[in-house]
């Protein structure tokens, strides 16, 4: 025999997994194509030469902007990073690059329309940039430099780091050849279709989970949770985000169930950043780069604009 009520949870479960369905895998489809093509015309090696010698203020918006535009995914940003640090790069210039990638992309940018709209997006994409550019420059001026590992470049797709690990890309970008828009297209295509049939295990997991939630899971006991009357709820959410981290894609699914539900946009949105930045993947690929110390500081900043971007969404803006 069926708990009472079961057959009707797995039902609406169902039909709320073909309404994300409907939504996500279109614009994913049209975001992994984006993906595709920011890393046909801007690939890490040509990331790393623009942001060279640029300074604090300018630089830091220079990173964040080329973060947000080259949606790599972790094992490919941080061999960037270390590129542009053993180039001299200023920490807080790399730090803005770093803040920005997993946070403002073209995969966040097109899932968030789908889900909550073009203002959220709007709102979202303008405070995580600005988070990235001021993170940066306050992290550049604590003098953190001496914690980050030395690190040898061994060749165009790995980065060798002073423990002797290797970090390599998965994302190994188009051949330092010349091509016409249309091979660049082409490439951009089967990178996307590629990338697409990578990352659809974690967006149907992510979906699955999200119509679980909505379907299965009690109202209250969320509210209890992550609903506005408990005031710790949007800190919390940036804390639960990283150990529950399956991908970005896989993320989105799970905020707009959790918004379904009731819970305020910030919160939702303070989930999503601490699981895209502080993931258990990313922290163990910085930890070959940074020191203890510096690596905290990290995962602390992550979850600071987490908290910030749910405090300010929840009270200010929806």
């Amino acid at each position: 025999m069926l708990p009472p009520g079961l057959p009707n949870a797995l039902l609406d479960s169902w039909d709320y997994f073909l309404h994300l369905a409907v939504i996500l895998v279109p614009l994913f489809i049209g975001a992994s194509f984006l993906v595709g093509l920011a890393q046909e015309y801007l690939p890490p090696k040509k990331v790393e030469r623009k942001l060279r010698g640029h300074d604090e203020g300018t630089g830091n918006a220079a990173a964040a902007g080329l973060g947000a535009v080259t949606p790599f995914c972790s094992c490919s940003t941080v061999p960037v990073l270390a590129g542009l640090l053993q180039a001299g790069a200023p920490l807080g210039l790399a730090f803005s690059f770093l803040l920005a990638s997993p946070l403002v992309n073209e995969i966040a940018v097109l899932l968030l329309i789908g889900l909550f709209g073009i203002e959220v997006t709007i709102y979202y994409v303008t405070i995580t940039f600005v988070a990235a550019v001021v993170g940066g420059i306050i992290i550049g001026r604590l003098g953190l430099a001496d914690h980050v590992k030395e690190v040898r470049i061994t060749d165009s797709t790995s980065q060798a780091v002073a423990d002797g690990g290797t970090v390599d890309c998965c994302a190994g970008g188009t051949a330092n050849v010349e091509q016409t828009h249309r091979q660049h297209f082409e490439s951009a295509a089967r990178e996307a279709w590629s990338f697409f049939v990578d990352t659809l295990p974690y967006l149907i997991l992510g979906m699955t989970i999200g119509a679980l939630i909505h379907g299965a899971v009690p109202v209250d006991m969320l509210h209890t949770v992550l609903g506005s009357e408990n005031p710790l709820a949007v800190p919390l959410a940036a804390l639960a985000g990283a150990p529950v981290y399956i991908s970005l894609s896989g993320m989105l699914p799970i905020a707009a169930s959790l918004s379904e539900h009731g819970i305020e946009i910030g919160t939702v949105l303070a989930f999503v950043i601490g699981g895209a930045g502080v993931s258990i993947p990313n922290l163990i690929l910085l930890n070959k780069l940074f020191k203890r110390r510096l690596l905290l500081v990290y995962a602390g900043t992550v979850v600071t604009i987490g908290i910030t971007v749910g405090i300010v969404f929840n009270l200010f803006i929806v």
